[in-house]
Parts: C-alpha cells; structure tokens; sequence
C-alpha cells in the first residue's frame, strides 16, 4: 500500500458501497459522480422553479434561498478547486493561500458562507436562475478539466471528493426544503422506505473497536480523523430504526396524559397523519419514524426503558454485523456529543466541523434522502437537536 491509499482502480465495483468508491474514486470515476450529482441537483432545483417560479422562499433557520443554494454549490467547487493554487497538497493546503479569480466577479460577496451571514442572503441581488445555471455549466468543465490533468493520489483528488461529497449534502438539504414547503420531488429513489416487522436486536460482546476513518487510506473528513480504540462493555441493540408502529403507543400514551404530540404529526379522529409534501397525509406505521427531534428520541427512550446507542457502539455494531445490522433508511441520534477526537486536526475547509463542537448529538447513517455516496459507516452528521425537518430516528439499546 503506498501513499496512494485504496484507490478505485484497485477495487471491484460490484463488492463495495457507493459511499466506499466516492471516497476512493480515481478520476475517471470521480468525473462520472460528479456529473451525476449535478444532474440531481439541477432536477431537484428545476422542481423547486416549477413549484415557486419567483424561488422565494420564508426566512426560516433551517432554509436557503434556492437560487443562493445553487450559486453557493459551484461557487465551493470552484473555490477549493479552479480557483485554489494548493489543490495538489489535499489536506495538507493553506486555507488561507491566495485564490484565483471567480468566473463571476462578485461571487464571493454572494456565495461564500463564512463572509455572507445567513440573513443577509435573503437580501442579496443574486443572478438570475438561467446566468446560475451558465455558472455552474462553466464551473464545471474547469474542475472536469482539472481532473483530468490531476495525478492519481489522494492528496491530489482530495478536494474533488470533497466538492462531490458538499454538492451531495445540498442536495440533501433542497430536499427537505421540498419535503417541508410542498414542493414536489417523484424521483422513486428519495421516497421513505416500509420496514418489516421489528427482527429482534443483535448482542455485541465486549471488546475494543476502532472508532473512526484512518488516515491517508482515500478521503475522510476532518472530524472522523484520527481513527482510535474505543474499549466498549456488551450491549443489545435493534437491527432496524423504530417505524411508527413502534413510536406511535408512545404519542398515543401522552396524549391520554396530556403529553405533547411531535411536530409533524396529528390525529383526525382514529387516524394519524404527518405532515410532508406541505400537506397532512395519513400516516403509514410501516415507514421510519422520522422527523423527530433529539428530545422526543429520548424522550420515547424513557418510556420504553431503553437508551439510545453511542457512536462507538452504532459504528461499531455497523461493521461487526454488516449483514444483518439495516441502516441508511433514516439519520439516527446518538448519546454521543459531536466533538473532536483525540488528537483533531482541522482540514482546509476549517468551517466544516471545528466550529459546531458544542455538544450537539452524533447522528449516524444517511436517510432515505441522502445520496448513497454519503451515506458511510464512519460518517458523522451534527444537525442541532431541535431540528424536525431533518428525517431524523432511532434505534435503540437494551439499558
């Protein structure tokens, strides 16, 4: 193995996840994703254009502005990649080194996150959605370029995994906007899963685990970096996340008791309903429970006498049991708190994580919105815990 790490080249495509060949992806094969993830961000905007030809949105804590979120994607790409003169050095780059100029002279007025608060981006007079989309056509044949010129080892690739993995998170996210706002998306592959019937939990025995990504082996973010030994006691653990099968006794045993009801959901009459698509829909109890903020994940916890799991023992539980242990059909709370590891060291992109460790849940997995390059066993997402437009769950462990 050199320094090269594990690069797609030398695996099989038909053995490993997609979230395994991103972050491994030589650049013929990172070309190809990152055009597909265009192609699915450029749809889920096309519906939101459909649905709200003037692509406003409200000011809300949890939403961006359509328009701004696509200029903001192919500004990052640019950014870190046509525009950054230490894109060769991967992690090890200057932030702060000199950058190249924008194809569009004001972009980094618009569009850079760290310099445009997100208030102000409601007020800002951004290009239109036609000159957005020329942008990001133009952005997109430099960093296809780029690629093409870039030698075949991780530090040199870094940053076009990383401007891959960023689209996908937006993609993410413009889904929840349309899931909260009514906006339709009928691409099948972003539609909530049935589960079976709860198939019992999976008895993990004592011992030591490696907690995080490795080094140097493909691309990992900064705050799953360094990779160390957890020791951790025995522990039961569910197979699958609760459907609403499982969660709804719970609501109903509070409404009976005077007990609040979470957000996206009510009764009419007998039946349940949530809310998505901008509208209530009866509720299916064989679907994911989802939308639920970190206190009602615990909150039903107490309950039940149960306990939510620690990062290290989900992560753990994930690569022990691949076979039988199902996640990716919701995003999970942890009892973790989000903060670095032993011996953290910051990445390029110093927004990414450093500034969010302020004891706000782990969850782990992916959901049924998340594009599978994304969804990883080591990956960490940090959403604060009273979010409810995340489609967020649980899985539980016995106390």
């Amino acid at each position: 193995m050199t320094r090269r790490g594990l690069l797609f080249t030398t695996m099989d495509p038909s053995t490993v996840s997609e979230s395994t060949l991103a972050r491994h992806a030589d650049a013929a094969t990172l070309a190809r994703l990152l055009q597909a993830s265009r192609a699915d961000t450029l749809a889920t905007f096309a519906a939101c254009e459909r649905a709200r030809p003037d692509l406003r949105v409200p000011h809300r804590e949890e939403l961006n502005l359509p328009l701004w979120e696509l200029g903001h994607i192919g500004w990052f790409q640019e950014y870190w990649l046509a525009r950054n003169p230490e894109r060769h050095r991967g992690h090890r780059a200057d932030p702060e080194a000199s950058r190249l100029p924008p194809l569009r002279a004001s972009a980094d007025a618009l569009y850079d996150s760290t310099r445009v608060p997100h208030a102000r981006r409601w007020t800002l007079d951004l290009p239109g959605a036609d000159a957005t989309r020329r942008d990001l056509a133009a952005q997109l044949e430099r960093t296809l370029a780029l690629l093409g010129e870039a030698s075949a080892d991780d530090d040199a690739l870094y940053f076009f995994r990383l401007a891959l993995l960023h689209e996908d998170m937006h993609h993410e996210a413009a889904l929840y906007m349309a899931h909260g706002l009514g906006i339709a998306t009928d691409d099948a592959r972003w539609q909530p899963p049935r589960l079976p019937a709860p198939p019992g939990a999976l008895r993990i025995t004592a011992g030591p685990c490696r907690l995080g990504s490795e080094a140097g082996a493909g691309f990992a973010f900064d705050n799953e970096l360094p990779g160390h030994d957890v020791g951790l006691a025995a522990f039961d653990i569910d197979i699958q996340v609760l459907r609403w099968a499982e969660y709804l006794p719970f609501v109903e045993a509070g409404v009976e008791s005077g007990g609040p009801v979470p957000a996206t959901l009510r009764r009419d009459g007998s039946q349940w309903q949530q809310w998505h698509h901008g509208d209530w829909h009866p509720l299916d109890p064989t679907e994911p429970a989802r939308h639920l903020r970190f206190d009602e994940a615990l909150a039903w916890c107490r309950w039940s006498g149960r306990r939510l799991p620690t990062e290290a023992e989900w992560e753990h539980a994930a690569m022990a049991e691949p076979d039988r242990f199902r996640w990716g059909d919701v995003w999970e709370w942890t009892a973790s708190s989000f903060g670095p590891f032993p011996g953290f060291e910051p990445h390029p992109y110093r927004d990414y994580s450093a500034p969010w460790f302020d004891g706000r849940p782990v969850l782990k997995g992916g959901s049924f919105m998340t594009q599978p390059r994304l969804k990883h066993t080591r990956y960490r997402n940090f959403f604060l815990p009273h979010r409810c437009d995340v489609a967020a769950g649980l899985r539980t462990c016995s106390l």
